[in-house]
């Protein structure tokens, strides 16, 4: 479980700022203006950020982003590792395109995201 503290940073892809128009399957159809953030495998099996497959903990959590754009929101964490019941990215819970309207503002290919956790179930996002 992630204890208060613990952090990492995630650079941004084209994947994550446009994940509903740039598709590689017909699952779905396109969706302008998703966004995700990745949780790079190491963080997500040292500081044990599950997904919905674990019945450990919850797999959502309380965020906000540090230049006040969304605040008091809710992120879930989802998709799978190796290991299958790690996640490997946070995307707005219930509303995919919560990140992307935050991706809006200012962010690009390249940009890094510092994901502090300040409690156990809480986030603090700050694109650097």
């Amino acid at each position: 479980m992630p204890k208060t503290g613990d952090s990492f940073k995630t650079t941004l892809l084209q994947a994550h700022l446009e994940c509903g128009s740039l598709r590689h399957t017909n699952s779905r159809g396109i969706i302008y203006g998703e966004g995700y953030l990745q949780i790079p495998s190491d963080f997500a099996y040292n500081i044990e950020i599950t997904n919905t497959k674990s019945n450990i903990r919850s797999a959502e959590y309380d965020f906000s982003t540090s230049d006040g754009f969304i605040s008091n929101s809710k992120l879930l964490a989802s998709g799978n590792q190796n290991r299958e019941e790690f996640a490997k990215q946070f995307h707005g819970s219930g509303d995919l395109k919560l990140l992307g309207d935050w991706y809006h503002i200012n962010a690009q290919i390249g940009d890094q995201v510092q994901i502090d956790f300040i409690s156990p179930t809480e986030i603090l996002l700050t694109k650097l």
